[in-house]
């Protein structure tokens, strides 16, 4: 499963590549990292024919993730990538924003990694 994470923190990188070291090293997931929602758009354009998951921060300087996700949604659909929003404020405004925008799940920051592999577990 091809992951792109988008987050303007450039430590997120780290965190998920140690986190997810084993379901790499066994080929089951492959990471790519953006950290604008501008870059995300360009990686995107790399991966028209490849399903990809896209987790994305909402509050990014320049283009917020919720201004990413309405571009992904539409204007990828072939393969409809699934995108779970990734936000410190797990505020009902948000949640609802991202929902209507077409996100397919939300998840609050500090990131439960447990609660995420279940998630992409479902998915693969």
């Amino acid at each position: 499963m091809k992951v792109l994470v988008v987050d303007d923190e450039k430590d997120v990188q780290t965190l998920f590549m140690q986190r997810f070291r084993k379901e790499i090293k066994r080929g089951e997931m492959d990471f790519v990292f953006a950290f604008s929602g501008e870059e995300a758009l360009e990686i995107m354009k790399g991966l028209i024919h490849e399903a990809v998951l896209i987790l994305s921060d909402i509050n990014m300087p320049g283009m917020s993730g919720l201004e990413l996700l309405g571009h992904i949604k539409q204007n990828y659909d072939k393969p409809p990538p699934i995108v779970m929003m990734i936000t410190a404020y797990g505020d009902q405004e948000n949640y609802n924003t991202a929902k209507q925008l077409g996100a397919d799940d939300f998840l609050t920051k500090p990131v439960d990694f447990k609660l995420l592999k279940e998630k992409l577990t479902t998915l693969s």
